[in-house]
């Protein structure tokens, strides 16, 4: 079986990481690995990283073939995590995830969010990179049509609103500490757990 490949993660793997390094620490969950790129370049760059791969079950498998041909210590099994369903009883120092609220639907987006809250150990830090609407906006022309493709394929996805989505954040217990603009019109968004 051939490994999955994502040519958008591996343009956009060095970027993220410059973003976020400065914020990782510990033990790492990331929620909707895909095909497992992002985490076998960031828990190469972060030896002391524990980093905890999750999605969906049916992408479980080409996770596990990233993770295997790295020979990484740091990069357990992937473990299936559907944000409707349960969470894991772990506690986290970082939880991060790239490009998948937008394929949410809000339901989603409010329970992802929600159990971040609660799965982030004091001071813990979240990451969310990926396209977002300010003001009720679009931030790009690309933006726009990439928000039109999203719902022609399915109506309740589609780019979701920072106030709206930093609402629920601080509902969860978070504070936003860091808004960080990306290339191709994405953005970092870092909140911290306010429990410390």
């Amino acid at each position: 079986m051939n490994r999955p490949y994502a040519s958008a993660s591996e343009q956009n793997k060095q970027v993220i990481y410059d973003a976020i390094e400065s914020y990782l620490a510990g033990d790492v969950l990331e929620i909707g690995s895909g095909s497992g790129q992002h985490a076998v370049f960031f828990a190469a760059h972060k030896p002391e990283l524990i980093w905890q791969t999750s999605d969906l079950a049916e992408n479980l498998p080409g996770i596990e073939l990233w993770i295997e041909s790295s020979s990484l210590g740091n990069l357990p099994p992937p473990i299936e995590l559907d944000v409707l369903s349960t969470w894991p009883p772990h506690h986290y120092d970082f939880i991060y995830t790239a490009n998948t609220l937008h394929i949410m639907d809000r339901e989603m987006v409010a329970q992802c969010i929600h159990g971040v809250g609660e799965c982030l150990v004091p001071g813990g830090v979240f990451a969310v990179y990926g396209p977002f609407n300010y003001g009720g906006e679009h931030t790009s022309p690309s933006n726009a049509q990439f928000d039109q493709y999203l719902k022609a394929r399915d109506p309740v996805s589609g780019i979701k609103d920072f106030e709206w989505l930093n609402e629920l954040a601080e509902c969860a217990g978070m504070y936003l500490i860091e808004d960080i603009e990306m290339p191709a019109n994405n953005r970092t968004l870092i909140w911290q757990n306010r429990t410390l």
